[in-house]
């Protein structure tokens, strides 16, 4: 069966748009050996362009130039397509419906590996808008059965910050490190059985043996689905 080709928005930031393509073609090469590799449409974009247009004109003006960046990618002769990036995914269900092609939602694989986890309750972690809009929380609650628990007001904030002004701009820093730490030993207190690292950049941050319960890389779970959706 020939590849499908992967559609992808990257660029949201670029380090981990960076991790995406390697995993999605490491994964290829590896389940089909030789010099395999995985065929990807991405679009990248200025990471700085879109804050402005979310900052400017709300999450209405950032699903209208997703929708059109899609249909790029889609006219580029993408089999399906993926958003490289949890808090994007607020504007999904449009791009879903504005394409011809699917839409593998990133939600949705990491639930797969929960469920086989055996997992019921889940801490979050992510950007503002990834811990607190219904987006996230109410898809892995109703479509998933999954029970989802968040930190608190400042944590929120806190985090929020690390991801923007550190994250995304290459900044791997030992106390945010300790910071997130701190947080998901507040909400394995709170009966979280796992952790979501959902944001695509909190991986390069924090190493898994460091979490005192499994967790769960967003970023890893949705490009291996993506290579194996790929490969059919």
């Amino acid at each position: 069966m020939p590849l499908k080709t992967i559609g992808m928005l990257g660029g949201m930031s670029w380090t981990s748009s960076v991790e995406y393509y390697r995993i999605m073609n490491r994964t290829v090469q590896e389940r089909m050996g030789g010099s395999s590799s995985a065929k990807i449409v991405m679009y990248s974009v200025n990471f700085a362009e879109m804050y402005d247009i979310l900052e400017k004109g709300g999450w209405d003006a950032v699903g209208d130039e997703v929708v059109k960046i899609a249909k790029r990618v889609q006219g580029a002769g993408a089999d399906f397509f993926i958003l490289a990036v949890n808090t994007i995914h607020i504007v999904a269900d449009r791009v879903e419906a504005a394409l011809d092609i699917p839409l593998l939602h990133i939600a949705d694989t990491t639930a797969e590996a929960i469920k086989a986890a055996g997992m019921k309750k889940i801490g979050l972690l992510g950007t503002k808008y990834t811990m607190c809009e219904d987006f996230y929380r109410v898809r892995l609650k109703e479509k998933h059965g999954i029970d989802v628990v968040i930190p608190g007001e400042d944590d929120v904030e806190g985090l929020n910050t690390i991801i923007f002004e550190e994250l995304v701009r290459e900044k791997f820093l030992d106390g945010s490190r300790d910071t997130c730490l701190g947080i998901i030993d507040k909400l394995v207190a709170d009966g979280a059985e796992g952790i979501i690292l959902g944001c695509t950049e909190l991986p390069l941050l924090i190493e898994a043996v460091r979490v005192p319960v499994p967790s769960f890389d967003t970023m890893m779970i949705h490009a291996v689905a993506a290579a194996e959706r790929a490969m059919g």
